[in-house]
């Protein structure tokens, strides 16, 4: 009863104070999360050079595209959940988490199996050259071969919290980034193990952290937990899942392309260290982003279970403060990132041709981040009420409609900085395009919601 009671609460309690309930565990987790990915970086960068930072750059395709699939099924099945269980179907909603669990095992083989075999050209593909090839191929042969543990660790974390259990997926990231730094000062500064040492702990850790989370679900008296029977793929649930994972899938995919195309941009436009100054920006971006995508998914079993249960008001409620606070959130870091970008360089590298080009890129990159919030929220929004093919097109805007076309024309006048401002009047074209259509379905939604 207990855990009913803790679903149930997502259609009865006040919408602030559950929303920061659901927010702050995954705020706290994230940030946590991208926090390790600096150190990691940075630690590489002192220790190792900065053709292991470029190299690193390279690799960020692979993890948008292994993120991919896992989005497809962990953000698709803990959405379907949360509906299902604001409908009380709870039968359906194991059924979900076992077809989840299978999903992830299929799903990370094939990928794991795949990229193995065509590892080399995938990377030069990627953009990596002589000099940054083999940083990248130490790296990503450890990650592939744990990337069955990645995508479920990751699942299991979405459906914690669509469960009802903020914390517990809270937890588990957190001992995820503490064991990670742990271990990453232990393979990469005392034992030397290079870039390989940093796979190698990132992997080491999340096994750790999926352990006790099947511990969870395997006890019987949990509202969703692991029993036999809801495991064999259903193709019903398994349309389902996929159709709301669909948008953050080609998300995924679309931010894969992106990197790829930019890191070849910077490459021709700037050599290697300009992939080096690109893979810093991206951090410091993925540090701020992550605050967002904490809003995100305290948000999401909110909106789901109150849309699966027809609660219009309480939804719209839901949406328009995490817009607030995560514009307030980017604002913050946006005010940082233009006053102290050196020192924020200096961080990742001592090399000062280094620091010079991302100190540069991280204020040409963030001209206009505070507006990215409500744009990533919105996007999200969508997909937690099923409206699949808005979604992806607010997710495609940005970057196949807008950010491709900018990063080929803007170079061939501004040159390396033309690489650079594309990516800030993108963010800014796909804001503008977000507006009209929010206000149209949040008409259409009050409209249908008054005839019922």
């Amino acid at each position: 009863m207990d855990n009913k009671q803790a679903a149930l609460e997502l259609g009865t309690k006040p919408v602030g104070g559950l929303l920061m309930q659901y927010a702050l565990p995954a705020i706290v987790a994230m940030t946590a999360s991208s926090l390790y990915n600096i150190i990691d970086r940075a630690m590489i960068g002192q220790m190792v050079g900065p053709e292991a930072i470029a190299g690193l750059g390279i690799t960020f395709p692979f993890m948008n595209l292994s993120g991919a699939f896992g989005a497809a099924v962990g953000v698709g099945a803990s959405t379907c959940i949360s509906v299902k269980l604001g409908q009380k179907d709870y039968r359906t909603a194991e059924h979900l988490l076992g077809n989840t669990v299978t999903l992830n095992l299929i799903i990370g083989f094939l990928f794991m199996a795949v990229c193995l075999i065509f590892l080399d050209p995938i990377l030069r593909f990627f953009g990596a050259s002589e000099v940054t090839l083999p940083y990248a191929r130490e790296f990503m042969v450890v990650i592939l071969l744990g990337n069955m543990v990645t995508h479920m660790y990751f699942g299991m974390n979405a459906v914690l919290r669509a469960a009802g259990k903020p914390r517990h997926a809270m937890y588990a990231t957190l001992f995820t980034v503490g064991m990670n730094i742990l271990l990453v000062v232990t393979f990469v500064w005392w034992l030397r193990w290079g870039i390989r040492g940093a796979a190698l702990a990132t992997i080491t850790s999340q096994t750790m952290a999926l352990c006790w989370q099947m511990w969870i679900f395997s006890n019987p008296k949990e509202l969703l937990h692991l029993k036999r029977g809801i495991y064999r793929l259903k193709a019903n649930l398994v349309r389902n899942i996929i159709a709301i994972g669909i948008s953050p899938f080609l998300m995924n995919v679309t931010a894969c392309l992106v990197v790829i195309f930019m890191n070849n941009q910077f490459v021709r436009y700037g050599g290697d260290m300009a992939v080096g100054a690109y893979s810093i920006a991206n951090s410091v971006v993925m540090v701020l982003f992550m605050f967002v995508m904490g809003m995100n998914q305290g948000m999401q079993p909110i909106v789901g279970y109150n849309y699966g249960a027809e609660n219009y008001d309480r939804m719209f409620r839901c949406l328009w403060l995490t817009i607030a606070s995560a514009t307030t959130i980017l604002l913050i870091g946006w005010s940082l990132s233009m006053l102290f970008p050196n020192a924020i360089a200096r961080v990742f590298t001592t090399d000062q041709t280094l620091i010079d080009m991302a100190a540069r890129g991280i204020k040409l990159n963030m001209l206009v981040f505070f507006v990215v919030g409500s744009q990533a929220v919105i996007t999200n929004f969508f997909q937690c009420i099923g409206k699949v093919k808005v979604s992806i097109f607010l997710s495609l805007s940005r970057q196949l409609i807008l950010l491709i076309p900018m990063a080929y024309v803007f170079p061939l006048f501004l040159g390396l900085d033309g690489v650079w401002y594309s990516m800030c009047v993108s963010d800014f074209g796909s804001f503008a395009m977000t507006l009209p259509l929010l206000w149209w379905y949040m008409k259409k939604l009050k409209t249908n919601g008054k005839e019922q």
